[in-house]
């Protein structure tokens, strides 16, 4: 079914064009100012068009912890939240340490509503599954402590796991960070350095920083501070924890200086109750909340529309080589969304679609919305309203 967006302007490199959209057999087909025909219309007038976001950071939770999210649900709020790609995180139950484990989440996702793509999991003895594990986004080591049993602490196997794993990707703080970034050097592999959340993070990372070294940064290290987990407690426990006002401006500063490469959500449900209890996991929601919140600093003047469609669109395609996304252009597939920079409301737990139902920015208001999300030329998202038209897993390359 042919697809025409009308009236809006639209991201094409880096500038805002008048122009109309028409999309068929999953392809942006033209950026044109006249009207072709089309099966479908969508008028956008007064509206942006941007292209689909590509999350680099997400826990689906299937298999083994689906009464917090699954696939189907996680699709669910990504494409609320104007995310049409996103990359699985290992950290399930059982973790995906091995092929048959990485084999069964493929059948797990094909259920989404949204592109996908996974990391594959580092154990203490699964060098040879790593090898032989194909079409991911990168291998995840856990070199700090997080939600799951997958702290690697051995440097002799951290190293093996550097020698042999084609793209690394790490949760990784403090000195940790230093040490990957040496291993990283050592073995001139690709390192891609999640939730990224202090000042003196940031200021080691660009003094180290390669052409093969990739800075992650999340919403919530953005948006909330140690302060707000003063407040909200165990809703605003995660890992890396919230830190000082100096550490955000940091973040800030490092995305304005091209430090930071990607946003990613390290969307990590868990439900109301755990959060609430003495022992709360570490984690929060953001697949929903990711994109209102940048577009209100847009409208704060703290990010530009050309910067926010790099850090979270165009930039992780280039990163993790999916070709033909994070872009709207000719030929291009067309993963697109469709925003209202005016529109402004109060994020509320009530409108989530997330199974978890709650975010640490309940209640904030903000300005900037998503009306459209469209996947593989597929309106599937529209006023709380899914097309459950099954998406499929991304390709990477190099």
């Amino acid at each position: 079914m042919s697809l025409l967006i009308e009236g809006g302007h639209v991201l094409v490199e880096g500038r805002l064009l008048r122009e109309n959209v028409f999309i068929d057999k999953g392809k942006i087909q033209q950026i044109t100012p006249q009207r072709p025909n089309a099966d479908q219309e969508i008028n956008a007038k007064g509206k942006i068009v941007l292209p689909g976001l590509i999350d680099c950071h997400v826990h689906c939770r299937e298999p083994g912890l689906t009464h917090k999210e699954d696939f189907y649900t996680a699709s669910m709020a990504a494409a609320a939240g104007g995310v049409t790609t996103f990359f699985d995180m290992p950290n399930t139950h059982p973790p995906t340490f091995d092929i048959e484990d990485l084999e069964a989440k493929r059948e797990m996702a094909k259920k989404s509503l949204v592109n996908y793509g996974f990391y594959f999991g580092a154990s203490s003895n699964n060098i040879e599954q790593i090898k032989k594990a194909r079409n991911i986004a990168a291998v995840k080591i856990y070199m700090n402590e997080t939600t799951g049993n997958l702290l690697l602490e051995n440097d002799t196997i951290i190293e093996e796991i550097f020698k042999h794993a084609p793209r690394i990707a790490v949760h990784a703080e403090g000195e940790q960070i230093r040490k990957a970034i040496h291993l990283a050097k050592k073995y001139k592999k690709f390192l891609y350095l999640c939730h990224i959340s202090s000042k003196d993070e940031i200021a080691l990372i660009k003094k180290e920083k390669t052409e093969n070294i990739f800075c992650e940064v999340a919403p919530h290290h953005l948006f909330l501070t140690d302060s707000d987990h003063k407040k909200m407690k165990g809703l605003a426990y995660m890992k890396p924890v919230l830190k000082s006002k100096k550490d955000q401006n940091a973040l800030w500063k490092g995305i304005e200086d091209n430090t930071v490469d990607t946003i990613g959500t390290d969307h990590a449900p868990h439900t109301l109750m755990e959060k609430k209890s003495n022992s709360p996991p570490a984690g929060v929601p953001g697949l929903e909340t990711m994109l209102p919140l940048l577009l209100n600093a847009v409208n704060e003047k703290k990010l530009t529309l050309q910067k926010l469609s790099e850090l979270t669109a165009a930039n992780p395609a280039r990163i993790f080589g999916i070709k033909n996304k994070g872009i709207i252009k000719e030929g291009y597939d067309a993963d697109v969304v469709v925003v209202d920079l005016n529109k402004e409301y109060k994020i509320s737990n009530d409108a989530l679609f997330t199974k978890c139902k709650w975010s640490p920015f309940h209640g904030k208001k903000v300005k900037g919305a998503v009306d459209f999300t469209i996947v593989n030329g597929n309106l599937i998202y529209h006023h709380r309203e899914f097309e459950r038209i099954r998406a499929r897993e991304v390709v990477f390359s190099g």
